[in-house]
């Protein structure tokens, strides 16, 4: 189902740079399914044929990469660099757009606001040259922004991609994220950009969406109670995991060894260790499953480009996390020491 897609001239007179979307959303413009997991595989389908390829960021989450080779698609890595923050390296987009290999072939750029497991947002000035390299390629964005509500640590001016409207954007939420809650599988996709492109994008998501059938009338009955207890659920949540945050930043601070510190993470529930490289990630989990019977997930579960990272989780109750993070701290200074 490939297509170009792109504004016209006199379209791109009118739009001024991105603000915050509080407008309301249009409900025409939202497909209703049952998880973002589904999401990725329909807007692959809409966007690329066989062979094609999709832009997705590392570190990031391999489901990415899964949903594509089912739909034959290839991904095309982007690295997220850290220098004190994450950030997107827009040159190295624009270097793999203009690569003779592989830019032909690139359908849609892949962007999650806040990635996970880095916990980066966009940033204002890196959404702008993102959003006028891809109007100028012809590729379509995919935001993730599942855990957009999360924030932790953040900068100034992050926004929501949900609502662009200056190139064919398909924005991800859902409740599974929104409420904590893993079995609450409603997911849905925000269709927005030039008028011309996104009726053209919703004529052919119709045909899909007809053919799935994803979204049982007897879940859709629970979907205002879920949207009504989304907001406090969220805030809790939240505060929660701001909470463990601060604990972890204590506990680190306060180790007399030093050895562990952590990655800023902006936003989301999960934040990066970092522990000395000479402990393989993989003996590292293993020795914590022996000592404390809890485990965690290696950085190169996440693809990070070297050894000594560990992703941990800041959902558990405050106890349980400090805990955890002792446990962490005790198999770490045990290994080295």
């Amino acid at each position: 189902m490939t297509a170009t897609y792109g504004c016209s001239e006199a379209e791109e007179e009118t739009k001024s740079e991105a603000e915050p979307n509080t407008e309301p959303v249009d409900p025409n413009r939202l497909y209703i399914l049952s998880s973002t997991s589904e999401a990725y595989s329909w807007l692959i389908k809409l966007l690329c044929d066989a062979g094609d390829a999709v832009l997705a960021p590392k570190p990031g989450y391999p489901l990415i990469e899964s949903i594509a080779r089912l739909e034959c698609v290839d991904t095309v890595e982007y690295q997220l660099q850290f220098d004190g923050s994450w950030y997107i390296d827009v040159a190295e987009l624009e270097s793999l757009l203009d690569d003779p290999a592989v830019g032909d072939r690139i359908r849609a750029l892949v962007l999650i606001n806040p990635n996970n497991p880095t916990g980066s947002y966009v940033k204002p000035e890196e959404r702008e040259r993102i959003v006028t390299l891809c109007r100028e390629r012809g590729v379509a964005i995919i935001a993730d922004e599942v855990f957009y509500d999360y924030t932790l640590e953040p900068f100034a001016g992050n926004a929501r991609l949900a609502g662009e409207r200056r190139v064919l954007t398909f924005a991800l939420d859902g409740f599974s994220k929104m409420l904590a809650a893993p079995h609450a599988k409603v997911g849905w996709i925000q269709v927005s950009g030039p008028a011309d492109d996104v009726t053209e994008a919703q004529r052919r998501l119709d045909v899909i969406a007809d053919d799935y059938l994803p979204m049982s009338d007897i879940i859709a009955r629970d979907i205002p109670a879920l949207l009504d207890a989304a907001g406090s659920q969220t805030d809790r949540v939240r505060a929660r995991v701001r909470g463990n945050l601060a604990t972890l930043h204590r506990l680190l601070d306060a180790d007399e060894h030093g050895l562990v510190s952590v990655l800023r993470a902006e936003g989301g529930w999960n934040v990066l260790l970092r522990v000395p490289s000479v402990i393989d990630e993989n003996e590292l989990v293993l020795a914590m499953i022996e000592r404390h019977g809890l485990s965690g997930q290696p950085g190169y579960f996440f693809d990070m480009t070297s050894n000594g990272y560990l992703a941990i989780s800041l959902l558990p109750e405050p106890d349980g996390f400090e805990r955890n993070v002792r446990a962490v701290l005790d198999t770490v200074n045990g290994l080295v020491g």
